[in-house]
């Protein structure tokens, strides 16, 4: 029989001084409440109360057995309030992961908030640019990309969709001359991403459909704040996340380029193991994130960039100064405008899958 139940009979009846009445207390029969002692007393080998036909009494190891009993079924059922507690008020540590570009430009202004309607919440951030398998990392919640989920197990939810840009210094420009068709880039030194991530091959998709181009690169690096410090020192043409380089573009200091072509767009996801008992600072984020998200403002530049694949401009003097307030740029960006560089290396086609069922193996942006 349920171990814990007999005690918590044997409690009620010695409480209670009758079989019937704490049978009756706990909606079980006599015969039950009987049972449930009887097979308590089997367990520990000895009488833990003395019973006549009129009274029962506690034996000298039923009183022992019974302060200790209650003291365990009380601290269990503290327990269990306290795990019910949480999950249905936001307390404790979050732990949280991201990509590191994505963490520095977005993260802090989102955790901010959040901390603040929920103060008993610890946002443990970790940022790192590698895969990220969250079970056995321990994590709650993690940003990854749609094309980079690998688990069914684990659950996602749709944040935004965010789009790469081709750009350089006006002054570079100048000098090399400004590439107006994908075939272009072969002609120039580019900044990129490694091959891992990618692949070699650019595909855009433009006025004649898809073109498919391998840029010849000169700097490769895992980190597009990199890539980025180099392209605004001249030294080639880069393909950066929009919202990495807004600011840099209405202050002219980066151009965009081939404003008629675009790069296959990516679904970015919040997700956490599993839809089960999901404790209540879990899913708080996740809906804050998301309320974050639908509350972006549509005439930001990042977001017109990828909004139904229109409006999008062919440089940075071609649209409105109005919709783009420099301010919206420095560097606490709506999360609905990011693509964070490190988004994970794709497995090769021919790497085995891995004989043991992980269950969460997920890739940071």
């Amino acid at each position: 029989m349920d171990h814990l139940q007999s005690m918590r009979v044997f409690v009620r009846v010695a409480d209670l001084g009758s079989f019937a009445r704490a049978a009756s207390a706990m909606d079980i029969s006599n015969a039950v409440a009987t049972r449930h002692v009887a097979d308590l007393e089997g367990r520990l080998g000895t009488r833990l109360l003395n019973r006549t036909t009129r009274s029962l009494s506690l034996t000298e190891s039923g009183q022992v057995y019974l302060e200790r009993a209650r003291q365990i079924l009380d601290e269990l059922e503290d327990v269990e309030q306290m795990v019910v507690a949480r999950n249905h008020e936001p307390v404790g540590s979050l732990r949280i992961v991201a990509p590191v570009v994505f963490g520095l430009h977005n993260l802090a202004p989102v955790l901010q908030t959040y901390a603040e309607r929920y103060p008993k919440v610890i946002p443990d951030v970790t940022l790192v640019d590698r895969q990220v398998d969250l079970v056995e990392e321990g994590f709650d919640v993690g940003v990854v990309i749609a094309r980079q989920m690998r688990s069914a197990s684990i659950v996602t939810r749709r944040l935004t969709t965010g789009c790469m840009t081709v750009c350089a210094t006006p002054a570079y420009l100048e000098k090399h001359g400004t590439p107006t068709r994908p075939e272009h880039l072969l002609e120039h030194p580019c900044l990129s991403l490694p091959s891992e991530y990618w692949g070699d091959e650019r595909v855009f998709t433009g006025p004649d459909g898809e073109v498919r181009v391998r840029p010849t690169n000169v700097i490769v690096a895992n980190n597009t704040e990199m890539l980025r410090q180099f392209s605004l020192l001249g030294m080639g043409i880069a393909i950066l996340p929009s919202y990495l380089i807004g600011r840099d573009m209405t202050r002219g200091r980066l151009v965009r380029l081939l404003g008629e072509y675009r790069l296959p767009q990516v679904e970015i996801n919040i997700a956490y193991p599993s839809r089960r008992h999901l404790p209540a600072k879990v899913r708080t984020f996740i809906d804050h994130l998301v309320e974050h998200f639908s509350q972006t403002p549509n005439s930001l530049l990042g977001e017109q960039w990828i909004k139904d694949g229109q409006g999008w401009p062919v440089s940075v003097s071609g649209v409105d100064s109005e919709m783009m307030p420099p301010e919206a740029f420095d560097g606490a960006e709506p999360l609905s405008r990011l693509l964070d560089s490190e988004i994970s290396p794709k497995l090769p086609s021919k790497t085995p899958s891995s004989p043991r069922a992980r269950p969460a193996v997920l890739s940071s942006l």
